[in-house]
């Protein structure tokens, strides 16, 4: 396994060098901490270096039945969450937290910004850059966005408002994506004289078909989330407003299956996806075998039996 994708263990999770000493605001109930560099696992505490940053990114566990699923907010409303130095940090460290945690069952990537889930890259921030500081930063949100695709739970983004250039990139890296009719999508880098490049030209050919991506990267076109629908881009179009509901039914469905075999599921899948189908077939054998021997499995076969709902532990 990779180390960027390895699991901490029980009583310590150092952040890794990929993320650049990032920094997010993680809210647990009415407890705010910050995060600065390492997290500290210990007997359900967090113990974090303070610092202190904008709070552009929030995650919250959710609690009670609801339990597993955690709610990423992007809040930068002066900027509509336009992606910048330190949202970026924000986000990987969040996603960190996320991945360290082996009861986390679901992901919703939301906008606290009314009218906008994310207008792409800070272009304020771009112009004082270095050519070099832009490369940097653009493969640094080209690797966050892959890690947000390579997480084993289930991720869904939620999108009411605008979803543009970098934003659309990071809604593509979710599993689902579910829009208001208002949302509208576009990749306008061409009209800047530059490429999508954090990975728009690899993931929405994936989702949408070569002929369709390449007439929205060229011509920069805006769509509804109509459109969307119909192009296969968001996997559901609901009013204005219901997005949010919308993707808790779906969180709430999912975390209500096996852990384990979701997990499975989603490895299948992505990894299956890129191979002819004989080697697709020899990954799901390999994905079955995995919970073949799962505690879940019986639990899933006595509750049948018994016609009452399977208590899933995940193991």
């Amino acid at each position: 396994m990779h180390p960027l994708f390895a699991k901490p263990n029980s009583t310590y999770c150092k952040i890794r060098p990929f993320f650049q000493y990032g920094l997010s605001e993680i809210y647990y109930g009415k407890s705010k901490l910050w995060q600065w560099g390492f997290v500290c696992y210990a007997q359900g505490f967090r113990n974090l270096i303070l610092e202190t940053v904008p709070d552009y990114v929030r995650v919250q566990k959710l609690s009670g039945y609801d339990s597993g699923i955690y709610e990423v907010n992007l809040d930068r409303p002066g900027a509509k969450n336009a992606i910048g130095k330190d949202m970026l940090k924000g986000l990987q460290n969040t996603l960190e937290v996320v991945n360290g945690d082996s009861s986390a069952r679901v992901l919703m990537l939301c906008s606290l910004v009314p009218q906008v889930f994310c207008a792409g890259a800070d272009l304020k921030e771009r112009k004082i850059m270095s050519p070099p500081e832009v490369e940097y930063f653009v493969n640094s949100l080209r690797s966050t966005f892959s890690f947000l695709e390579a997480l084993c739970i289930p991720t869904i983004a939620i999108i009411e408002g605008a979803a543009l250039g970098g934003g659309l990139e990071l809604a593509l890296s979710c599993d689902l994506r579910i829009c208001g009719e208002d949302a509208v999508f576009s990749m306008p880098e061409t009209g800047l004289a530059i490429i999508p490049g954090a990975g728009g030209t690899q993931r929405l050919p994936r989702l949408v078909g070569r002929s369709v991506a390449k007439e929205l990267i060229f011509t920069g076109r805006k769509i509804s989330g109509k459109d969307a629908l119909s192009l296969g881009l968001v996997n559901h179009c609901v009013p204005s407003g219901e997005a949010y509901s919308k993707a808790l039914e779906i969180a709430r469905d999912i975390n209500q299956k096996g852990p384990l075999a979701v997990r499975m599921a989603k490895h299948a899948i992505d990894r299956g996806s890129d191979m002819d189908l004989s080697s697709g077939m020899a990954v799901e054998r390999e994905c079955y075998g995995q919970v073949l021997d799962s505690r879940d499995r019986l639990e899933g076969l006595v509750a049948f039996a018994e016609k009452r709902k399977p208590i899933y532990s995940g193991q």
